[in-house]
């Protein structure tokens, strides 16, 4: 008993420290004349620049009989747009020398690109694509219905334990939108049509 108690009390310790040492993190923030809020922090340590876009909607925002609308907006969303090809989204920040990725919960979306530090507008002009300019189209619909449905079949479906989230949050929110999993239901993806999508754009 002892032992454990000295033990516990070297992690706390230990955690107090960590913390303790924990770097300030400086950033301005400011809301631009759109109303589009900005959070600006300047690390000079490494040439490189983060670009991400935190949108506050996530599967809490569906219609009940039209659940994984967000998480698939997150894979539509890379399709492209007025200006950029579909297919090409990918390929801007690839041959820039980046990366990008996206994830929905049930409060918000967040997209992400990974850049050289002189590729900062490439990045923003990118996310403006993506926010005011987005393609939504029967074509790209179709794509990444696909993809969604293979992603639930690896992550959820085809897993050990895969529904277990699922399981969770229906049986501990009965009417809160927290009840389904961000991943929705494929025969409401199936189901909906094209002018549903976009109106959720």
């Amino acid at each position: 008993m002892k032992k454990q108690f000295l033990l516990l009390s070297a992690g706390v310790l230990a955690a107090c420290s960590v913390w303790a040492q924990a770097p300030k993190v400086n950033f301005e923030k400011y809301t631009l004349p759109n109303g589009l809020k900005v959070i600006l922090h300047r690390d000079t340590t490494a040439p490189v620049v983060a670009v991400t876009t935190l949108y506050h909607v996530g599967s809490k925002n569906e219609d009940t009989a039209r659940t994984g609308f967000a998480h698939f907006f997150e894979h539509l969303l890379f399709e492209g747009s007025e200006n950029v090809k579909r297919g090409e989204f990918d390929k801007y920040i690839t041959n820039a020398g980046g990366a990008l990725n996206a994830n929905t919960s049930q409060d918000r979306t967040f997209y992400y690109e990974l850049l050289p530090a002189n590729q900062l507008k490439l990045g923003l002009w990118l996310e403006s694509e993506r926010m005011m300019h987005a393609k939504i189209e029967q074509v790209g619909v179709n794509t990444q219905r696909e993809v969604v449905k293979e992603e639930k079949r690896q992550r959820v479906d085809n897993r050990p334990y895969g529904s277990i989230l699922t399981e969770i949050l229906k049986r501990a929110y009965r009417e809160h939108p927290y009840r389904w999993a961000p991943i929705g239901s494929m025969d409401h993806l199936n189901a909906a049509a094209l002018d549903e999508f976009i109106a959720f754009y």
